[in-house]
């Protein structure tokens, strides 16, 4: 027989919560009182995660969350944990801002009792499972669990529920030039280009591939393919290549000039033919260089 489950009390008094002080941890005597708790907190006593990893906010979508909150309420309530008389939000900043915007006095918070290292963790775990949240987004996510919480890609994997080489994946997009790493976020090229790119360590020739992408509008596999021409030397350049004019056609452009008044263009091809360009501004001095040749 399934062993019975004892629900949580919804709406459990915030006076309640806030008395007991004295807990902050999930071991201390009594917390079973705070933990699981579902009250509603007045906004202003909500303070945001500083170590939210999410940096953008779109801020349509919030009014549009915003418009369904004044018909319909917050349907789903924010994460926060106690901290003295006040609570610290782990998840839910776009409720959070949608409520203000709504001009809502309080929103229901799901209570929860956390140390700072955990409330990063689940505010960064939180963040990298949302459906909405760009690579690179994920990508910094994944360095901050590195760099503030000390664990290996290994032990990422068993917390975020991704395959080690898909977080590696991500990780490797920070190695981009900042300028891509802005364009993955604001959708002008995707994941897969930027993973395409990073098997080019000069910067300068990434920025160049990135420019085409966008220009050329590249796909995934285009782009690989021309990395890969790129990589085996078959392309040294994106950059056309400047010809270099001898200096025999460069004296015949002076004569030119000095002859006609004007500055005269000569172009060549690689196959030694060209054109003469000579430049005028209206009929009669079109006529005055067709005499001028006669």
């Amino acid at each position: 027989m399934a062993k019975s489950v004892k629900k949580k009390r919804l709406g459990r008094g915030l006076s309640a919560i806030l008395s007991n002080e004295e807990i902050k941890s999930a071991d201390d005597k009594g917390a079973e009182s705070v933990v699981g708790s579902i009250i509603e907190i007045p906004l202003e006593q909500i303070a945001t995660n500083p170590h939210q990893p999410r940096t953008q906010f779109d801020q349509e979508a919030i009014e549009e969350l915003a418009a369904s909150i004044k018909q319909l309420g917050v349907i789903q309530p924010i994460t926060v944990r106690k901290n003295g008389q006040k609570f610290d939000l782990i998840s839910g900043e776009r409720r959070l801002r949608a409520s203000k915007l709504a001009g809502l006095d309080s929103i229901p918070a799901y209570v929860r009792l956390a140390d700072d290292r955990e409330m990063l963790e689940m505010a960064l775990v939180e963040n990298i499972q949302r459906e909405d949240l760009d690579p690179i987004e994920v990508a910094l996510s994944f360095q901050a669990m590195i760099d503030q919480l000390s664990l290996t890609q290994d032990e990422m994997s068993k917390r975020v529920g991704k395959k080690r080489s898909t977080i590696t994946n991500y990780l490797r997009l920070l190695k981009l030039d900042p300028i891509i790493q802005t364009g993955i976020r604001d959708g002008f090229i995707s994941m897969g280009h930027g993973r395409a790119l990073i098997n080019i360590e000069d910067n300068k020739v990434q920025l160049e591939f990135y420019e085409k992408i966008i220009k050329d509008n590249l796909s995934v596999r285009q782009t690989e393919d021309l990395v890969k021409k790129f990589r085996e030397g078959k392309i040294l350049s994106l950059k056309p290549v400047k010809k270099v004019i001898p200096e025999q056609i460069r004296k015949l452009e002076r004569d030119f000039s000095e002859l006609f008044g004007k500055k005269v263009k000569i172009s060549l091809t690689d196959k030694g033919s060209g054109k003469i360009a000579i430049p005028f501004t209206s009929a009669e001095e079109l006529e005055k260089l067709k005499n001028r040749l006669q």
